[in-house]
């Protein structure tokens, strides 16, 4: 079946290439938001569609699972006879694949593809499309196996083949004759970013540093913050370092053109830190940042561009990991002059970091802040970051907003969970453990890392978590030592139903923010 798509013409003389019977007046409207691609499929047979994902994805990807309970969202389950697209978006991607045998297929490879991979951003929008009939919408065999062939390694392949059942001949048939006709694809046309606009009106920024046991380095990133070209307007400082180590006078040691607040932690965790300082902001927009980064003059103006010019809620900025704590903005261009090309990628993230992130405040106050559940472990990034689009946010990747950071040895918050990975009487209680501190079996994940999961996923999609948990801690390592590692399955089984036990406790407490 050859697609014949329409044009429509916005105001401002886009074109908008679509299949079906849309709302021209939304469309326009959504012409001049962050969308390239949308559609309104969930009332058309399409959420959730090809649930067979998690064979690659596990609880790995923020959107295996279609939002609930929203008018607009990031969806890549795009319905083929509904749904419009950016015509320089289509150009530029290259349509739908013409080697799946249907439709359907071809539309769900192509949402997922663009998401994945292109940098194009495809939005559900309900009442977009109201015409169209609600489809049975079911992946074929054959159509899979080429999904999982084009879009990831060959190893994905042999899982999914593993899990919905090696013994099947046809399966197997299948899988022989994709690999032997179709590869991986490697060379993307990536979606070039937007010309972003200058900073309309005068937004307000505040920005947010959790620091424990750095003074030095957080001191260092207020002279970067003094230094921007469109500077923060409040800068809030939550420093967890101990009274017997620490100098209160050491902030204000110097003049800002920002009003400086600073608040001693009582309490403990960087979760707890960070929502102490959210209920001290003032500013339209909060960047989240470490105390341990450099960030160059253009790194706030940069976060409100991509945001107003995209029209988005929040952006995660590109984070560069320093190979020492003494390198400096020198040793940041390297690194990005080293990246090339694929450093432009701008479009939907499936991560999330606080240690640059800039968020509209109305948002963060949706959601109070950050769960404090996670304190004492990992996690918590991913987690904020997709609750964010669970209400609707969409959460950009900015590789404008770039950082360099250090990560030095010592001090930060991971100095209260580097805990976790001791045991015997030394070891001191991790706040996830509640009224059950660990005793002889270590948890492995970590509790919190295993809470998110369990928050944000399904039971299914949980258990694909822990098969590959373990195949990973199979297939890694020297095969001479693959016996060994068979032996110790059993204990590493206790360990994830310990990690279980405690994400459980976690889950029955709820979300917490104080």
């Amino acid at each position: 079946m050859k697609l014949e798509l329409k044009e429509f013409i916005t105001t401002k003389g886009e074109v908008i290439l679509y299949n079906g019977h849309p709302d021209f007046a939304l469309l326009e409207k959504l012409s001049e938001g962050s969308g390239d691609i949308w559609h309104s499929s969930f009332e058309q047979g399409y959420k959730n569609a090809f649930p067979e994902l998690v064979y690659q994805t596990a609880v790995f990807f923020w959107y295996l699972n279609d939002f609930d309970g929203l008018s607009q969202c990031v969806s890549w389950r795009v319905n083929p006879h509904q749904f419009a697209v950016r015509k320089n978006v289509w150009e530029i991607t290259g349509g739908f694949d013409p080697d799946f045998k249907s439709i359907q297929a071809q539309a769900l490879d192509y949402g997922y593809r663009s998401l994945h991979y292109l940098g194009a951003i495809p939005l559900y929008v309900k009442g977009l499309f109201t015409t169209g009939d609600k489809e049975e919408v079911s992946v074929s065999p054959i159509d899979r196996h080429i999904f999982f062939r084009k879009n990831f390694k060959g190893v994905h392949s042999v899982y999914m083949v593993f899990r919905s059942g090696i013994w099947r001949l046809p399966e197997l048939y299948l899988f022989f004759k994709v690999r032997n006709h179709f590869s991986m694809r490697k060379n993307f046309n990536i979606l070039p970013p937007r010309e972003l606009n200058e900073i309309e009106g005068n937004p307000t920024v505040s920005y947010i540093i959790p620091t424990m046991l750095r003074q030095d380095f957080t001191l260092q990133l207020l002279v970067d913050l003094s230094k921007q070209k469109y500077p923060p307007s409040q800068v809030v400082i939550v420093d967890a370092t101990p009274e017997s180590e620490r100098d209160e006078n050491i902030y204000f040691s110097r003049s800002y053109p920002f009003e400086l607040v600073v608040q001693w932690q009582q309490t403990k965790g960087s979760c707890r830190a960070r929502n102490e300082a959210i209920a001290i902001c003032t500013g339209e927009y909060i960047v989240f940042g470490d105390d341990d980064i450099r960030v160059p003059d253009d790194f706030i103006q940069n976060h409100i561009r991509v945001l107003q010019t995209y029209s988005a809620g929040a952006c995660n900025g590109l984070d560069i990991r320093a190979d020492h704590q003494n390198q400096d903005f020198h040793d940041l261009s390297r690194k990005l002059f080293e990246m090339g090309t694929s450093r432009w990628k701008l479009g939907v993230t499936g991560n999330f970091s606080n240690a640059n992130s800039c968020v509209k405040r109305e948002y963060v106050t949706q959601l109070v802040g950050n769960d404090i559940n996670f304190d004492g472990g990992y996690g918590e990034d991913g987690d904020f970051g997709l609750s964010l689009a669970k209400i609707g946010v969409t959460v950009l990747f900015n590789p404008f907003s770039t950082n360099l950071h250090l990560k030095p040895p010592a001090g930060g918050y991971r100095w209260w969970g580097s805990e976790a990975g001791k045991m015997g009487t030394k070891r001191k209680a991790q706040p996830w453990e509640l009224d059950t501190p660990v005793r002889y079996i270590r948890p492995v994940p970590s509790p919190t890392v295993m809470y998110g999961v369990l928050k944000q996923f399904k039971p299914n999609q949980v258990r694909e978590y822990k098969y590959k948990n373990f195949l990973y801690f199979l297939m890694q390592g020297p095969k001479v030592t693959l016996p060994l590692r068979i032996l110790k399955l059993p204990y590493k089984n206790l360990q994830f139903n310990k990690s279980l036990f405690y994400s459980r406790k976690l889950l029955k407490l709820g979300i917490r923010h104080q």
